[in-house]
């Protein structure tokens, strides 16, 4: 049976294992939108995995994990705005709509997900995302967004980390922007 549940230091280590040695998206241990460009730069697999387990074992959870008979199948990012500073960067295709959303703690984003190889394919995106919005509304969000992808080239998780524009328009949001071909800003009123 699968529950998805928000992540806490004490499933550090089914996030860890679902990460793998390499740390998924060739070290980024989902910190990417976490930190500024000059210190991605500076850091490796090592240090980046040193990070995100601090943010998680640190609190709030800073995403949910999907776990299926104690093995975690999927991760998504979900959380303030705020929670992921390079998300919200002028000029990215995720920058917020209005600016003062970036510090609005009832504007949430959806900026990464994980899943396991053997776990793809099955809809699991679909079933985090519908989760989220769940986790959101809990913990006081008005609007949760995302910039998936429309079309992805490149076959490898990596290529998807962002999300589908599918799964989201499933889910009931709407675009609010498209700032480059394929990468729409998408939005739920919560």
């Amino acid at each position: 049976m699968l529950t998805i549940v928000p992540v806490t230091g004490d499933l550090w280590p089914k996030f860890e294992d679902l990460f793998g040695k390499q740390g998924a998206c060739y070290g980024c241990w989902c910190t990417h939108y976490r930190l500024p460009p000059a210190m991605r730069r500076e850091n490796d697999r090592v240090r980046n995995k040193e990070f995100i387990k601090a943010r998680i074992e640190s609190g709030p959870p800073p995403g949910l994990l999907a776990v299926e008979d104690g093995v975690a199948m999927g991760w998504m990012q979900i959380g303030p705005r705020a929670d992921v500073p390079e998300w919200n960067k002028a000029g990215r295709v995720s920058t917020p709509v209005e600016p003062d959303d970036a510090a609005d703690p009832a504007v949430w984003a959806i900026s990464c997900f994980f899943i396991r190889n053997s776990a793809r394919g099955k809809g699991l995106t679909h079933r985090l995302v519908e989760a989220g919005i769940g986790f959101a509304r809990e913990n006081g969000a008005r609007l949760l967004e995302a910039c998936p992808m429309t079309e992805s080239k490149d076959s490898r998780s990596v290529g998807l980390c962002v999300g589908s524009t599918r799964v989201f328009e499933k889910a009931g949001f709407e675009q609010m922007a498209e700032r480059k071909a394929g990468r729409p800003l998408m939005r739920l009123t919560i």
